[in-house]
């Protein structure tokens, strides 16, 4: 497999997994326009988030055990065409209700982009491979939260929130070409599974049986959820209680995603020395510690703005590091259910941060409950992974055939 080949597999998995950061990060500056607009709650705004995190979740259920059925390309293209059609829709919403509606069905489309990128990585590669090319996909999809709110924020300066929903579309369009030029079928018609309602429950009822998987799961989930709780919380946070305007807190809102883009690469370096269980253990108790320091910054205001932000950058950093390796080593305990396996986790993750980002909004939309969530969240990680994954008993499979060419034209 040459250079060319690996960044164009690079480039095309990791605008499909894009998707769902923009759909989700874009619109965060407009957060507190849509209030305005909608003469609403900050807390009701905030449900609009978690609509789409609920549509996510719910779409990968569905999404992962058709494409193990029918392939990864069709549903792939369908699950698009509603998100652009979705897109479109947000943007001429009339009320609160139906725009978080629209969110949903928003959602829904981009959790086809989300599973199947992730399954498509899963059909070539397990193991550390997997980690080292996932940890390359998501500096791609570390530009999404690192554009996608400083994005926002100058379509902002020329038109209203609806704008953002505009520029969603065209993306939509976009990533439409790419599923249809940039990517071949990597699930061959001999490795598909029977499709119907009973193998699909049985199928998740394997995977829930298997204790490691679950609490890998879970331990993903939970690292997403501190991620949703900075997401939900940060425009409030650092446009109301710290004053920044929208452009600044774009600027301030990347800076973070740099921290966790860096620690996703530095990852690649570490997968060389290190299996990804050990990372995955010493991250989290980083992040772990990084976010009671975050709790007690924004409790007491030591340090102020720059004390929040240098935790917060440490705690994505931290996060950056687990990312990677927990959904590795999970899904490859499954690759004769890739798809499948890949929408258990996705729906776990997002339906665990939609229950996260609205937490913040009603414990108080400050820095305080936005920290609180961050470290339950990151804690929690921490002792499921020692009490139920207990990480040390894992072995780590390794296949990297050089058949990934097959995954792009």
């Amino acid at each position: 497999m040459s250079p060319r080949q690996r960044l164009r597999l690079i480039l095309v998995l990791g605008s499909l997994i894009a998707v769902g950061p923009l759909t989700i990060d874009m619109y965060l500056p407009a957060l507190p326009a849509i209030v305005d607009d909608f003469a609403t709650s900050s807390a009701a705004v905030q449900l609009t988030l978690t609509g789409t995190l609920v549509g996510l979740a719910l779409g990968q259920l569905l999404i992962g055990p058709l494409s193990d059925a029918v392939g990864r390309r069709t549903p792939l293209i369908a699950g698009t065409a509603l998100h652009v059609v979705a897109s479109v829709g947000c943007a001429l919403a009339p009320s609160i209700a139906v725009l978080g509606a629209l969110r949903v069905v928003q959602g829904l489309g981009a959790a086809a982009a989300a599973v199947i990128a992730m399954a498509v990585v899963r059909d070539l590669f397990s193991g550390s491979s997997f980690a080292r090319l996932l940890s390359r996909l998501l500096l791609v999809m570390g530009a999404a939260p690192v554009l996608a709110p400083t994005i926002g924020s100058e379509l902002l300066r020329w038109t209203q929130w609806r704008g953002v929903f505009v520029a969603l579309v065209v993306f939509g369009v976009l990533l439409m070409l790419v599923a249809i030029f940039g990517l071949r079928e990597t699930l061959p018609p001999e490795r598909r599974q029977r499709g119907g309602v009973v193998p699909t429950v049985r199928l998740y009822g394997t995977l829930l049986r298997d204790r490691p998987f679950v609490g890998l799961v879970l331990v993903a989930a939970l690292a997403m959820a501190a991620i949703f709780a900075y997401v939900g919380g940060s425009s409030f946070v650092l446009q109301g209680q710290y004053g920044l305007d929208e452009q600044r807190f774009g600027f301030a809102f990347g800076a973070g995603a740099i921290g966790l883009i860096a620690a996703t690469q530095a990852n690649v370096r570490l997968l060389r020395r290190y299996t990804p269980q050990r990372i995955l253990t010493a991250a989290l108790f980083v992040g772990s510690a990084a976010a009671l320091v975050l709790l007690g910054v924004a409790a007491t205001g030591l340090g102020g703005l720059p004390a929040l932000l240098a935790s917060l950058w440490v705690v994505l950093a931290a996060t950056g590091l687990a990312m990677p390796n927990a959904p590795a080593v999970a899904l490859s305990r499954h690759g004769e259910a890739a798809g499948t396996a890949s929408a258990l986790l996705g729906a776990v993750q997002f339906g665990i941060g939609a229950v996260a980002a609205p937490l913040v909004g009603v414990l108080g939309t400050g820095a305080v409950a936005m920290a609180v969530v961050i470290a339950g969240g990151l804690v929690a990680a921490l002792v499921v992974l020692l009490v139920v994954v207990r990480p040390t008993r894992l072995s780590t499979v390794e296949v990297e055939p050089d058949a990934v060419a097959v995954a792009t034209h």
